[in-house]
């Protein structure tokens, strides 16, 4: 593999600290698709055509609430194809960009491993592959 393919953002994650009114903006505003909450992430998984809006609770999950005008993105996802681990992890490497964890994640396909990792800036990136094909994870 030469360099990484990007195919797609395959999902956005936003803290926020009130849940309800921006589950009802996304969706009953701009159109959304609310597809379920997971108490144990206190994250909720929003349609967006064809990619997700993931709204995480910021507190619940021990995270800086955002501040009136401050910053709220927590990660972006880009989906990958080819999605070859063993040589995305190699390239990454070589250009001396630390990986973190490496495991199934829910994104806007489905199911499917992805790959932690930080910018320049620290940004998180999400690198992520195809759908296992399962249903959405419960909780």
């Amino acid at each position: 593999m030469a360099r990484i393919q990007i195919r797609k953002i395959d999902h956005l994650v936003l803290r926020v600290r009130d849940i309800d009114a921006m589950r009802a903006f996304y969706c009953d505003v701009l159109g959304a698709e609310h597809i379920g909450y997971r108490p144990k992430f206190a994250m909720s998984h929003l349609r967006v055509g064809d990619c997700m809006l993931d709204l995480v609770e910021a507190e619940k999950r021990g995270l800086p609430a955002p501040a009136a005008g401050g910053l709220n993105l927590d990660h972006f996802c880009f989906r990958v194809e080819p999605f070859d681990q063993e040589a995305i992890v190699a390239h990454l490497k070589r250009h001396n960009v630390a990986i973190g964890p490496i495991r199934d994640r829910y994104g806007a396909e489905g199911n499917g491993v992805s790959i932690y990792l930080t910018d320049p800036e620290g940004n998180t990136v999400e690198l992520k592959g195809p759908s296992d094909g399962r249903p959405p994870p419960a909780g």
